[in-house]
């Protein structure tokens, strides 16, 4: 599962960047603390779609000397950075805005602006909502959805997903806050939404940080995807049986596999080299994927036993 361009990005840099200062303008005159922090919010996510755009074009360049395996994992590394941003920045500020506005509160005033601007926030954040949404919906395929999220290997497919979520959720917050601010006289409520927001942001980043660093330490690829090439290994007559196979997401699209492969005995060395690199050939046309494959021949058939069937068994 993973998208290929930048387009759900671009669209939810392009809301985040006009919500933003519509928000902050309403926020001078509302005097809305609640709205504040939404600003804030949205300013974060702007920042936190330039950082995915750039972690996915770093992630393309090449491999070179000193990275032999290419810089996939830089998409990995700029998601745990966001999930920090959205926590330190979104969550951190909220919470601190929300506590000092109880503390010290103020009353807001023309309310008729705040509403207006979260109506169009509400309509942005979910048009840009329903483009992610569709784009996550046909990349996880036959998944559940929270199956999708822990089993994805694209940070930005589901980051912009829950980050678009939870700015939705913090709309509906700020405007409830601020709706019983205005009916009660007690600005009470507007400092205590921006705590909820925060609340809401706090457990989104955990759960982005989570995913993130996951994919950071590297995950293997699906099992199905390992179960496949086991099987389109013992296509081939001349192998006897496939002992472990160690698969690594350095990106999305990239996937080292290595494993061991017993070969018929009575064949030549010249024979086994080439049904390695037939299996690679076929791998590489099957999986694209796959970019480096990795065979190792062995003959010890106990220990690659034991290797199948802690891995389910070697398929018929």
């Amino acid at each position: 599962m993973s998208a290929h361009n930048n387009r759900t990005l671009l669209i939810a840099l392009g809301a985040n960047l006009g919500i933003a200062a519509a928000k902050f303008i309403a926020a001078g005159i509302t005097g809305s603390s609640a709205m504040l922090t939404e600003g804030v919010h949205s300013v974060v996510d702007s920042t936190n779609q330039l950082l995915l755009i750039w972690g996915r074009r770093q992630s393309r360049k090449p491999a070179d000397e000193w990275h032999p395996l290419g810089h996939g994992r830089e998409i990995y590394f700029w998601s745990f950075v966001v999930a920090v941003l959205v926590f330190a920045l979104g969550a951190g500020v909220s919470v601190y805005e929300g506590i000092v506005h109880i503390a010290h509160p103020e009353e807001a005033v023309t309310p008729i602006i705040a509403y207006t601007v979260l109506i169009v926030a509400f309509l942005l954040e979910g048009g840009s909502t329903w483009a992610a949404f569709r784009e996550f919906k046909q990349a996880k395929g036959a998944l559940g959805w929270w199956e999708a999220v822990r089993r994805s290997k694209d940070p930005p497919a589901f980051i912009v997903l829950l980050e678009n979520g939870a700015a939705m959720a913090g709309l509906l917050v700020a405007a409830i806050g601020l709706a019983l601010s205005q009916l009660s006289g007690d600005p009470f409520f507007d400092g205590a939404a921006s705590v909820i927001i925060g609340v809401i942001l706090g457990l989104t980043a955990l759960l982005l940080a989570v995913e993130s660093k996951a994919l950071l330490i590297g995950e293997s690829a699906d099992p199905e995807l390992v179960s496949a090439l086991r099987k389109l290994t013992l296509a081939h007559r001349e192998v006897t049986g496939v002992g472990e196979i160690l698969t690594l997401h350095s990106a999305p699209d990239q996937i080292t596999a290595m494993m061991s492969v017993d070969f018929d005995d009575t064949i030549t060395a010249g024979r086994v080299e080439a049904i390695v690199d037939q299996i690679e050939r076929e791998a590489g046309e099957r999986w694209p994927a796959v970019r480096r494959l990795f065979i190792r021949p062995r003959h010890d058939a106990e220990q690659r036993a034991l290797l199948a069937d802690r891995e389910g068994g070697v398929a018929d």
